[in-house]
């Protein structure tokens, strides 16, 4: 495979073949992500896709899932996706189930029609940042989109039938707004009603611009503790979900997953121990992006 650039997949993709068809993000100014810093969207060569098309009919008959990376493929044109999609069906045949990130602008620059077209040649799953449900957060972290736009996505993703996995960050709006931040989130979250949420945890990366912030001292960051309350506040304010929920990733404090409502009070319960000191937190030096 050719692989240009940072490539990043969700961890629930680690065991899916991942074709990269364009590079970077069509966004790009989020001002917590450093992963598209150095590159420019853009879709990649026809040439080097259709060589790795064949390296995966050649070498990976025995993955199921197919992820298209990078960041953002969603936002291509229908024309563009319907193409790459009737050629997994063509050359992958035994590919069943497609994958990909796509924002809240991409989304909404489609419709329902058109999103279940590509789940008819095999799109499955979108994953989506939202990262807070905060207004004032989402905009000072620069995201394109309204917390409102973002339910209107989501909605959109679940009325066409596929599976809407959803991220959210903590410690997103540092200590001015961890208690909006938390409370907001939840609040869209449930208005959403994603089938999965998973939670991580802001790491500062020193080539963006919230880095600048915390040298300079506009953005002060979340303890470990808050950063545990916070998440506390998210989790108690979910109601009528029915879904899965990682805060499993390698940046967080404390790995916890399972399925909402049945283990809302366990993760709770969890949280709780470490805040009264009764159970540690992941050690900072084994934490990671």
């Amino acid at each position: 495979m050719h692989y240009t650039g940072t490539v990043i997949r969700p961890p629930s993709e680690a065991d899916s073949i991942i074709l990269q068809v364009t590079t970077g993000c069509s966004h790009n100014k989020c001002s917590f992500c450093g992963a598209y810093k150095d590159q420019t969207f853009a879709i990649k060569d026809p040439a080097i896709v259709a060589e790795d098309f064949e390296f995966a009919r050649t070498y990976c008959k025995r993955q199921k899932r197919l992820f298209l990376a990078d960041g953002d493929v969603l936002i291509l044109s229908q024309a563009r996706l319907l193409g790459f999609f009737k050629e997994i069906k063509e050359k992958l045949p035994w590919v069943n189930k497609v994958s990909l990130y796509g924002s809240a602008k991409a989304i909404r620059n489609k419709t329902i029609e058109e999103l279940q077209v590509l789940k008819s040649l095999g799109l499955d799953r979108v994953y989506m940042g939202l990262e807070s449900g905060c207004d004032e957060v989402l905009q000072h972290v620069k995201k394109d989109s309204t917390a409102l736009q973002m339910i209107e996505a989501g909605q959109a993703v679940k009325k066409a039938g596929l599976f809407l996995s959803v991220t959210v960050l903590l410690g997103l709006g540092g200590k001015e707004l961890t208690q909006a931040h938390a409370l907001e989130t939840a609040a869209t979250l449930n208005r959403m009603q994603p089938n999965q949420i998973a939670v991580l945890t802001l790491m500062i990366l020193e080539n963006t611009p919230l880095a600048r912030k915390v040298q300079e001292g506009s953005f002060q960051l979340l303890s470990p503790m808050e950063t545990l309350k916070e998440l506390y506040s998210i989790i108690s304010n979910l109601s009528g979900l029915r879904c899965q929920f990682h805060a499993n990733h390698a940046s967080t404090y404390l790995p916890l997953s399972g399925r909402l409502p049945k283990d809302q009070q366990l993760f709770l319960t969890e949280i709780s121990k470490v805040v009264s000191g009764n159970l540690s937190t992941v050690p900072e030096h084994r934490r990671a992006l």
